[in-house]
């Protein structure tokens, strides 16, 4: 049995919980404003890394009910659809899974999501496209998808395995970071990208943002607000530019992976990102 298998998660109290979500709930919103801290830090000792990891697993785990997601899941299946609040309600939930998957890929010993936790909020991920875009298909097979993801074997099993999640040491952690700008900064060489292409460079960018929107949650922290702020910018212009690709790709105007250059804005946040972090 390892040091982390049946390990009680430390708990944190109703305020912590609300600023996360207060991070999270922004996390691609545009602060044209906000500088990047100089230097830039990337020290996290093993007290941190176990606290982050901790405070996401809570987050996921306090923020909803399985009968609550499949109560959602179950109306669009009926083709009833969904109100206002409720489509609000799936994209916070939703949220909450992205944010726990960044938060194995990030803290976790080998930097990788549990297969199942991960094909789950990919599924989430392409129902909520597919209600979006009136993609009555869609809805129903990627609905009864996370119907079966969401029965109560599979969802004990993939409890079991968030809770007993292995966690790297500083050095590792440090590494991977320092790993992940380095494919930032290759990807970055291209001049025009194709829609797959443009996605693996927001998931480098958006897990980032959850690990500072993490770290800002504890309590005030100057230096992770200014990280969080700025690559939460970064976030926000590629996801409205993302949402206007499956759009256009749902609609047949244009395929998703036709290469297009990244808007100048986009592009000159990511290099000045690269410029200042320390590899």
């Amino acid at each position: 049995m390892n040091a982390y298998q049946g390990l009680r998660w430390q708990r944190f109290p109703k305020e912590t919980l609300r600023r996360l979500f207060d991070a999270v709930d922004t996390d691609d919103v545009v602060d044209a404003h906000t500088a990047l801290p100089d230097p830039i830090v990337l020290a996290c000792p093993q007290e941190w890394i176990e606290r982050c990891y901790a405070l996401c697993l809570q987050f996921w785990e306090d923020g909803f009910t399985r009968a609550e997601l499949l109560q959602l899941v179950e109306k669009l299946l009926r083709n009833e659809g969904l109100s206002a609040d409720e489509r609000l309600q799936y994209k916070h939930i939703r949220a909450r899974y992205k944010h726990l998957r960044f938060a194995q890929r990030l803290y976790g010993k080998h930097h990788r999501s549990g297969f199942v936790f991960d094909l789950t909020t990919r599924v989430m991920g392409h129902l909520q496209d597919a209600f979006r875009g009136g993609n009555r298909g869609g809805v129903v097979r990627q609905g009864l998808k996370l119907k079966l993801l969401l029965s109560r074997p599979v969802w004990r099993m993939v409890r079991r395995g968030l809770v007993n999640t292995v966690l790297d040491d500083e050095a590792g952690f440090v590494a991977f970071q320092q790993a992940e700008m380095r494919r930032l900064r290759k990807a970055m060489v291209r001049t025009s990208f194709a829609g797959d292409q443009f996605h693996t460079v927001r998931k480098i960018v958006s897990m980032q943002v959850s690990y500072y929107d993490t770290l800002r949650s504890f309590g005030p922290n100057e230096h992770a607000f200014r990280m969080s702020r700025f690559l939460a910018a970064i976030n926000g212009l590629m996801g409205y530019r993302h949402d206007e690709m499956v759009a256009d790709d749902m609609s047949g105007r244009r395929d998703y992976n036709t290469p297009t250059p990244l808007a100048t804005q986009t592009r000159t946040r990511i290099e000045t990102l690269i410029a200042h972090y320390p590899l």
